[in-house]
């Protein structure tokens, strides 16, 4: 795992172009801290900057720039190609220098080019290709975006990273908000992709190649791999197998990809959390290894957010080499003031905490770390899949004006009314009914009644603030997540357009993008074997019900799993990975809060309109409404922007978090 950085100037500054390189990558020393180099191309105007994590091939051979054999083409490339070995094979008798798959990429390039070269690749990977023959940057990611790259222009010329702050480096750059990409942030907790939060800059998209034939010209965008297409094409032409058949080649799909993934010149674990996913790949790792597997697993005391028990019973079983560590509130809290660094765009899904957390613990004792992000888009295992087909063949036989004057009699009862009257009640109701906070589910059930068809639904579902072009004034709010889900309304069932929707989305931009940052915030690189893209493209070959059957979700991945592990010791409804951040608010984090959220603060860079923001943190202090998640938005945007520019001076912290190193 790497960062890599770089320009295209279209004119000389006043600067020194290795002076501007190594600034750029210099910050980027988190994601590579083993090696650097750069490359200058005086006459072209090309720079190339790299930060190593060194895995494979720990020599020099493996430093980057590296150049190919002939010397025509520079590369840097963060991640890992799993498969070099097979591809060295195919390629032939020749002479190497080392034994990096970064060699074997720039050899397959010269020898197939580039989009068929990265055809062959099987893995993670953000590459910047320099070629000096033709005078072409090429800019490839990855297939499922498990790798990062953001690309755009600063002061006329070209610019890219692996992260934003090493494009702020870049002399003349002007880092001015995007109003709509601010609007789609409150909307979603994250900024989708192409879009960015600084004007002029995106992410490129995952699945494609950028080229560029000069600094000042409109660049070329191909896709040698879209999800839609794969997702599409296996609807189309369903595998016909029986159960037997299917558990069997998933099963045999997962040892390869999990296998490929074992491949490391450094110590390597995984996490675990005791769910479906993490110990699916824990078991085939385990079962591949001659030697008990590292995994690392974090607990808390509060029972809700606790999944260390269960973690410890599957390594127990298994036989890991495991090594768990219970946190207090305020190991948690100390993370806060860590995150405008570590996410450098605005990034508010709160398991990005835990995640760090597990993270910075796997680091202590390995240097690669397997994880099981992607079981749940790809097999069906998100709740929401199964309540909002619920919801909607519940509502959908009701008149649309009925639903709506009972949205309104809903609505019309404040939460905390409805949580008293709830615990009259609450005693002799079985468990699974005794929900905490059942107000705020019932105006949430109250927000779908009105929704007019299961795309509509699911949207709201998705939505954090309802309505944020009224938080964000002179915004307008891109199409995106909408225009993607009416496009994926051709898959033949509401599920499987809701997970489909998630894999070009919530996928790539939440869930990878926090694994991504967390983990490389403590230079540790994270593999996510569920992503190999044969295992995708397996995936949605599959008909629906090897996902979803009998109220279970992930039911083809659990029959793999009890291959390896008594169903007892997985089987519990789905937790996730959270903190207590309602609670947090009310009590040690308030402080904090109170000042990111008063109305000077809010009003100072003319980005928010303060009023529905402070009805919002009243609510929530008074306990009438849980508005977590969407304080934790603005809250996350605040403390970004307050470190990210200089209009306002760093404050003293108010709370008990610890102060920004």
């Amino acid at each position: 795992m790497c960062g890599i950085t770089g320009f295209w100037q279209v004119k000389r500054g006043t600067e020194d172009p290795l002076d501007i390189l190594n600034q750029m990558g210099t910050v980027l020393a988190h994601r590579g801290p083993d090696d650097s180099g750069t490359f200058h191309d005086g006459a072209a105007g090309i720079g190339l900057a790299f930060r190593r994590l060194s895995i494979l091939d720990l020599s020099p051979e493996g430093h980057q720039p590296m150049f190919s054999a002939s010397g025509r083409y520079v590369l840097i490339f963060n991640g890992e190609v799993y498969n070099f070995e097979e591809i060295r094979t195919e390629l032939g008798v020749r002479q190497w220098r080392g034994h990096s798959d970064t060699e074997v990429m720039l050899a397959a390039v010269e020898q197939w080019g580039l989009e068929s070269a990265v055809r062959r690749f099987v893995g993670m990977f953000a590459l910047a290709l320099w070629d000096r023959l033709e005078r072409k940057l090429f800019l490839v990611r990855d297939r499922l975006g498990i790798k990062p790259l953001y690309y755009g222009h600063a002061s006329g010329d070209f610019v890219f990273a692996s992260e934003l702050k090493a494009i702020r480096q870049y002399p003349g750059f002007v880092a001015a908000i995007d109003r709509d990409s601010l609007a789609l942030y409150l909307r979603h907790n994250y900024v989708p992709s192409p879009h960015c939060i600084y004007k002029g800059l995106y992410k490129l998209p995952p699945g494609c190649i950028l080229t560029f034939t000069s600094a000042d010209k409109t660049p070329r965008i191909d896709r040698f791999w879209l999800g839609r297409d794969v997702a599409q094409a296996g609807l189309a032409s369903p595998l016909l197998l029986d159960d037997k058949q299917a558990i069997d080649q998933l099963h045999d799909l997962l040892l390869k990809a999990i296998g490929l993934r074992l491949i490391a010149d450094v110590p390597l674990g995984a996490f675990l959390s005791g769910g479906i996913d993490s110990s699916t790949v824990v078991a085939l790792m385990q079962a591949q290894s001659s030697r008990p597997v590292k995994t690392f697993t974090i607990g808390f005391h509060e029972d809700g957010y606790n999944e260390a028990t269960h973690a410890k019973q599957v390594a127990g079983h298994l036989g890991t080499d495991h090594t768990e560590l219970y946190l207090t509130p305020k190991d948690a809290l100390d993370v806060v003031p860590l995150l405008p660094t570590m996410y450098d765009e605005p990034f508010s899904d709160s398991s990005q905490i835990p995640t760090y957390l597990v993270s910075k613990l796997a680091r202590s004792k390995v240097t690669v770390s397997l994880s099981g992000d992607g079981g749940d888009e790809l097999f069906g295992g998100y709740n929401r899949y199964l309540l909002t087909k619920r919801i909607w063949n519940s509502i959908r036989r009701f008149p649309k004006f009925s639903r709506r004057a009972l949205a309104a009699s809903l609505h019309s009862i404040s939460p905390s009314r409805i949580d008293r009257g709830f615990q009259l009640f609450r005693p002799i109701l079985p468990s699974k009914l005794r929900q905490v906070l059942p107000g705020d589910k019932v105006h949430k059930l109250a927000d779908f009644l009105s929704m007019e068809s299961p795309e509509a639904l699911y949207f709201r579902a998705l939505s954090h603030w309802e309505n944020p072009v009224e938080i964000v004034p002179h915004s307008k709010e891109p199409g995106t997540i909408l225009d993607s889900i009416k496009e994926c309304t051709g898959s033949s069932n509401v599920e499987e357009m809701m997970m489909l929707t998630d894999l070009l989305h919530y996928l790539p931009d939440d869930i990878l993008t926090k694994l991504d940052r967390a983990s490389m915030a403590v230079s540790l690189e994270a593999r996510v074997p569920l992503l190999d893209h044969r295992v995708v493209e397996f995936a949605w070959k599959l008909p629906l019900h090897f996902k979803i059957r009998i109220g279970y979700s992930k039911w083809i991945l659990r029959q793999v799993l009890y291959k390896y592990v008594p169903r007892e010791l997985v089987e519990r409804p789905k937790m996730g990975f959270g903190v207590p951040i309602d609670s947090w608010l009310r009590g040690p984090l308030r402080e904090w809060a109170e000042d990111l959220l008063s109305v000077r603060s809010l009003e100072q860079h003319g980005l928010l309109n303060a009023h529905p923001i402070r009805l919002k943190w009243q609510e929530h202090l008074s306990g009438v409404r849980n508005w977590q998640y969407l304080l934790w938005d603005i809250l996350a945007f605040q403390d970004w922007f307050r470190h990210n520019t200089t209009v306002w001076q760093e404050p003293t912290p108010h709370c008990s978090v610890a102060a920004r190193p």
